[in-house]
């Protein structure tokens, strides 16, 4: 049996989100898919904390590009939590290059291009636990039970 813990997730709504005015649907995505908000705000990026977020792009040629795109507008931020909240995330984002995402995902519907593709999904459980942190305090994030959560599960699957 794969992973019964809940986890919480990341996701970036990049400027091409708000700019493209699909931050609706795609929080309609996560939503509808069953995954729970336990945290969102709309922030403004500064160099310091891209810098920090994207660290392991910072050697190479496009990271100048990629503090000015993240820049360019506010972005919103999300935890979502739910079981294997991680992997599902990733499925309903789709990868990284838009064009090679598949139609049903976000960026298969939505994006067309590898830097404006709308998300940016953390892409593992560690991973996950270091972005919510670099971008959430403890009291920015809410726990709380969703009447539905009994029915997105089995009882094998909710410890």
């Amino acid at each position: 049996m794969e992973n019964t813990k809940e986890e919480k997730t990341l996701i970036i709504m990049k400027p091409d989100t708000l700019q493209r005015n699909l931050l609706g649907e795609v929080i309609h995505r996560f939503e509808r898919k069953g995954l729970k908000i336990v945290g969102m705000k709309m922030t403004q990026l500064e160099d310091a904390i891209l810098e920090e977020h994207y660290c392991h792009h910072k050697d190479k040629p496009f990271f100048a590009e990629i503090k000015r795109y993240m820049k360019s507008s506010p972005v919103v931020i999300m935890v979502l939590s739910g079981i294997n909240a991680v992997s599902t995330t990733r499925i309903i984002v789709g990868p990284t290059k838009g064009y090679e995402a598949s139609a049903g995902s976000i960026r298969g519907d939505f994006s067309m291009s590898m830097q404006s593709n709308l998300v940016h999904a953390s892409d593992s459980v560690e991973t996950a636990e270091e972005e919510v942190k670099r971008f959430f305090r403890d009291d920015e994030l809410f726990d709380y039970q969703k009447i539905d959560f009994n029915f997105l599960y089995s009882k094998d699957e909710i410890k």
